[in-house]
């Protein structure tokens, strides 16, 4: 499956729809110019292999540059349109892009790469920028003619970087034509999630992040409609899935968060009802926090386990997670979940340790580090791969994780785990956001320290006063070892777009604020 079948079939169906304008990308404008573009890409002298780097924010010709390199053989480089142009640059010339495709949209960061990305072949721009080729000229001056093999390409994303430099991670090319078969990926979401022609599939998050790329792709191969929008709004997002009948969507859990916290009478005036399926990832979601929302919403929350590796994949429906709440699910064919220590010896069920996923062939590297791609890899296994996340199985398999391995605080000896404590200081009504880290302690080899953002309408003020307050409910609400031993307010924490915290920033800059 590719947009190619939905073309000849409804040239006219709505591919992409663009929240902001309600701009409409059909299925035959998505092919006809994702095949001028692999054609203008070939004639520039890219061959199957080679790797197309794209910086935009969230425009629907992100799909047509992705289909184009998928088509032509090529890896697919998305970089967080939120970088510095030194980070940006990094990752351009880090995963050796012959092309790089910028948005206009971005001035500042597409400029500035110019200079710095020396090894890049062909530059286009839409919107028109100095230095680069005109998009639109370029897909104009090109042919609309499918080429006579279309080689199956892929993304090659980047870690967020949230425990140090971003790492490329690769994934074999196994040579397959695009028009022939569908992808594992495909196949797999279409049968857990139902994908279809009648799917309108809301996507709220940054497309170069690796869900919301990866799931707006299946969508266009299954014939779907994608909503797009600019970034995540709580009232808008409510809007657009009643005004589009949207059927399936794709969240984070702060993004429930928001919503939760908007006033009753907000949050009721949406009819939610065409919503089949609502899936979330990419951060541990507050057990509390699904089941509100699934009193909301109803039983439409869908929750899978993964990363950007693609090295396996847990899923866990409704139904189950009420059966076995704070579970993300039992692995499927992407791999078996095993639990081990830090020696690799297999660990039974319930038993806490390093969560692998067993391949029978190493399903990525790390791009131009062998080092970390071996740091992944299983001691006795090579196949199977962690990405460093802990947790265990239950009896009936379901994995618990418990946070990840490089976050856990050692505070007297004793293993302490952030993700409970933010947890529990999440649905405080005054916390808008929470971070918890480990602080050098004289005492305890390390103290817990949680980093709190208040809710905008707490006044600065009473900050003292509110420092206490949520020092007493944890205490109230955890056991004395996990309880912070200090907290302190910020205006802002470090979150990507996608909800991860960069607790590796939170570490670096230090906490002098600690205990005012």
């Amino acid at each position: 499956m590719y947009p190619g079948v939905h073309a000849s079939a409804e040239p006219d169906k709505p591919a992409v729809l663009t929240a902001r304008t309600g701009a409409v990308l059909t299925y035959g404008q998505l092919e006809e110019r994702s095949v001028r573009l692999a054609n203008r890409l070939r004639g520039a002298g890219l061959r199957p292999g080679d790797h197309l780097a794209l910086l935009s924010d969230n425009d629907p010709r992100c799909l047509e540059v992705y289909w184009a390199a998928l088509r032509s053989g090529l890896y697919i480089t998305a970089v967080n349109s939120h970088l510095t142009p030194d980070e940006a640059a990094y990752i351009v010339r880090d995963c050796g892009a012959r092309a790089l495709i910028v948005s206009a949209a971005l001035p500042e960061v597409a400029t500035a790469l110019v200079p710095r990305t020396p090894g890049v072949r062909v530059r286009l721009a839409y919107g028109g920028l100095p230095g680069h080729d005109d998009y639109e000229e370029a897909l104009a001056g090109s042919s609309p003619r499918p080429p006579a093999r279309q080689p199956r390409g892929a993304d090659m994303l980047y870690s967020s970087g949230t425990t140090g430099q971003p790492k490329g991670i690769q994934p074999p090319l196994l040579g397959e034509d695009l028009t022939e078969s569908a992808s594992p990926l495909v196949t797999l979401f279409c049968a857990l999630y139902g994908f279809d022609p009648s799917t309108v599939y809301l996507s709220p998050a940054p497309l170069y992040h690796a869900a919301p790329l990866r799931f707006c792709a299946v969508v266009t191969a299954t014939g779907g409609t994608v909503v797009l929008m600019d970034a995540f709004d709580p009232v808008r997002a409510l809007e657009l899935v009643e005004q589009h009948r949207v059927t399936h969507s794709q969240w984070v859990p702060t993004m429930f968060v928001r919503m939760l916290k908007l006033p009753e009478e907000v949050r009721n005036r949406y009819d939610l009802s065409s919503l089949r399926v609502a899936i979330h990832a990419a951060a541990p979601c507050p057990a509390e926090v699904k089941r509100r929302m699934m009193a909301w919403w109803g039983p439409v929350l869908y929750e899978y386990y993964a990363s950007t590796e693609g090295n396996g994949l847990t899923a866990i429906t409704p139904q189950e997670w009420l059966r076995k709440p704070g579970s993300v699910g039992r692995s499927g064919p992407l791999g078996e979940v095993r639990i081990c220590a830090d020696d690799g010896t297999e660990l039974p069920a319930g038993t806490t340790g390093t969560v692998y996923f067993a391949r029978d062939e190493l399903p990525f590297t790390y791009h131009n580090d062998p080092a970390r791609t071996a740091e992944a890899q299983h001691p006795e296994h090579p196949a199977w791969t962690t990405t460093g996340d802990i947790g265990h199985l239950d009896e009936d398999g379901y994995l618990f994780l418990t946070d990840r391995k490089a976050f856990t605080i050692i505070s007297g000896g004793v293993n302490v785990y952030p993700q409970e404590i933010e947890d529990c200081l999440t649905l405080h009504p005054k916390v808008a956001d929470v971070a918890v880290i480990g602080v050098p302690d004289a005492e305890m080899g390390e103290s817990v320290h949680a980093v709190v953002q208040p809710e905008p309408d707490v006044v600065p003020a009473a900050g003292e006063q509110l420092v206490h307050e949520l020092l007493a409910y944890a205490r109230e609400h955890l056991a004395g070892y996990k309880t912070p031993r200090t907290l302190e307010l910020t205006d802002r924490l470090p979150r990507t777009p996608t909800g991860k915290l960069a607790k590796g920033l939170l570490r670096r800059r230090g906490t002098a604020d600690v205990g005012r």
